[in-house]
Formats: C-alpha cells, structure tokens, sequence
C-alpha cells in the first residue's frame, strides 16, 4: 500500500523529531556526566585535605617547636588535594558551561533543518499545510 504524500510528510516529520530526541538525551546524559565530576571533584579534595589535616597532628606529644615543623609541613602537604581537585573540577566546569551552550545551538540547528527539509518536501510533493 502506497502512502500519500500527506502520511510521507507526517513520517518524515515524526522521524526528525525522534532522531533530534535521541541525539539530545545521549549528549545531555554525557554533559551530567561533566557536571557531575565537577561538582564533586572540590568536595573530594576537601575530604583529602581534612584527612591530612589530621594526620599531620598525630603525634604531637613531642617538643613543641617539633610539633609546629611537622604540623606545618603536614598542613602544606594537605593543601595538595585541594589544588588538584580544583584542577579537575575548573576545567570540568568550563567544559561543561561550553558544552552546553554548544548543544542548545545543535539543539536550534536540528529544529531549524528539520524544519527546512519538512518545508521543502512539502513543495516537493505539494502538500498544502495548515
């Protein structure tokens, strides 16, 4: 059984609707996936720099000018962490802010050439719409 040029167009229009969902629900999933290590990273750092925050008082029953050299120096090697969560976590940001913006524009792209190629079938067969 032949379709008629209204059901192709219906078709053509239902088939770019599904395939611009699909491709969205896949990107945004994996922009989650960015925004999620980026939002976590700093709270990881931050449980890394407590932990070596307290292992740097342990064992402060000794002299107390060598408590303050082995607090300091375990104080600054807890701060390691947090510098390197947030070299994770700053560009995982930026790439998600940039990745996002880039996907309402895929997002206009889509509905803009479906809309086109909808618009030329429509001549092409000669479908009138309403």
């Amino acid at each position: 059984m032949a379709l008629s040029d209204a059901e192709v167009l219906e078709a053509v229009q239902r088939a770019s609707r599904r395939a611009a969902a699909v491709v969205h629900t896949g990107l945004r999933r994996d922009l989650s996936a960015l925004a999620a290590i980026a939002s976590t990273a700093p709270l990881v750092g931050a449980v890394g720099t407590l932990l070596g925050i307290v292992g740097s008082f342990r064992g402060c029953g000794a002299a107390r000018s060598t408590c303050m050299a082995a607090t300091f120096d375990g104080l600054a090697h807890a701060l390691a962490p947090t510098i390197l969560a947030f070299l994770v976590a700053i560009p995982a940001w930026l790439g998600y802010r940039y990745l996002k913006s880039n996907l309402e524009t895929l997002d206009l792209e889509m509905s803009n050439a479906s809309v086109l190629l909808v618009n030329y079938l429509s001549v092409f067969l000669g479908v009138r719409r309403a």
